[in-house]
């Protein structure tokens, strides 16, 4: 992911854009090809998708550093809700076709279609032209510590980091690893986690649209009220409430996450030195999901200790007080929405 960022601030994003995007259409290609002939083995499966996940810490980086190069600054904000508001439909529309090609074809034609899906990506970034930086190669190190420096700078950006740390470790251990074994327990079966998940995407897309208009003059301080709303939705789970309340809170939360998400990416973009977005996104994203592994293997024992409402409970609270941490911090109740001249 570090590499990725320095390579994203340092040659052309589109460039970048179009050959991970076909080296991961390779990747799924290439374990298409072995699932449909009944070759594949475990070991070749982990090995593409390790390259295939390599190929995504180039893209997010490139990605992110390209969206203010592509259209004037006002516009920052409805760009970015119109790039998660499609992102998020096209996860619901994809989760539901490639369940229909599995069932109808087999596991390796969807793999197959997943790799068309990075060829045709592909085909649109290449339309693209974008400048490079303009700044000279100092070095992977040198300018790894140039995007740390512009990265710490600013306060209200590693606190945020620093933050999601936490809450997303309590939420995929107690939302994405115990909530499923809460709605088979006790509250109908699978069926119900499919209603609830449902209603969290639909709430996401809601937010979506809402953010297209919607500009707030103190957009971190609106995003934390956001990260808020997947409090009460892991409480319905621990007290095992009702399935309508699950679903209205799980829809309210998609509401919260998607308003956070659009609030910061754009702040970021207005914020940060467009030639230095890459790496400060790469710093960002490593620091928000690093202890994602943590929190979904602690769901378990927690669960023991606990009980299984005990530790979704332990998810909320470390949410709140993660949440309520940042907010003493002045830049996050005041940073102004950037609008450049």
């Amino acid at each position: 992911m570090l590499l990725g960022g320095v390579w994203g601030d340092r040659l052309p994003r589109h460039v970048l854009l179009v050959v991970f995007s076909l080296a991961a259409a390779v990747t799924q290609a290439v374990a298409a090809a072995l699932l449909i002939s009944g070759a594949a083995h475990i070991w070749q499966l982990a090995l593409l998708e390790a390259v295939n996940g390599m190929t995504a810490a180039f893209l997010g980086p490139a990605s992110i550093g390209a969206v203010p190069q592509t259209i004037p600054p006002h516009l920052t904000q409805p760009a970015n809700a119109l790039l998660r508001l499609a992102t998020n439909v096209a996860t619901m529309v994809g989760a539901g076709l490639a369940g229909a090609v599995v069932a109808g074809f087999g596991a390796g034609w969807g793999i197959a279609l997943d790799a068309a899906t990075f060829a045709v990506a592909a085909v649109f970034f290449g339309r693209l032209a974008l400048p490079r930086s303009g700044l000279p190669p100092t070095g992977v190190l040198r300018e790894l510590r140039a995007g740390w420096q512009e990265f710490r700078s600013r306060t209200w950006l590693w606190v945020i980091v620093v933050q999601f740390a936490f809450v997303n470790a309590a939420f995929a251990g107690g939302f994405g690893v115990l909530g499923p074994l809460v709605a088979v327990r006790d509250l109908g079966g699978a069926a119900t986690w499919g209603l609830v998940v449902a209603a969290e995407s639909a709430g996401l897309i809601a937010g979506g649209v809402l953010a297209l208009w919607h500009r707030p003059r103190r957009p971190l301080l609106i995003a934390m009220y956001g990260v808020l709303a997947g409090v009460p939705l892991l409480l319905t789970l621990a007290v095992m409430a009702p399935v309508p309340v699950v679903c209205a809170t799980a829809f309210a939360a998609g509401i919260g996450f998607e308003t956070f998400g659009v609030q910061w990416d754009t702040t970021v973009q207005h914020h940060v030195p467009a030639e230095a977005l890459s790496r400060v996104y790469a710093y960002d994203a490593l620091g928000s999901l690093v202890f994602n592994p943590v929190g979904q293997g602690l769901a378990g024992p927690a669960m023991v200790a606990f009980g299984l409402g005990g530790a979704i409970g332990l998810s909320a609270a470390v949410i709140l007080v993660a949440t309520l941490a940042v907010l003493p911090v002045r830049d996050v109740r005041t940073l102004p929405r950037h609008v450049p001249a």
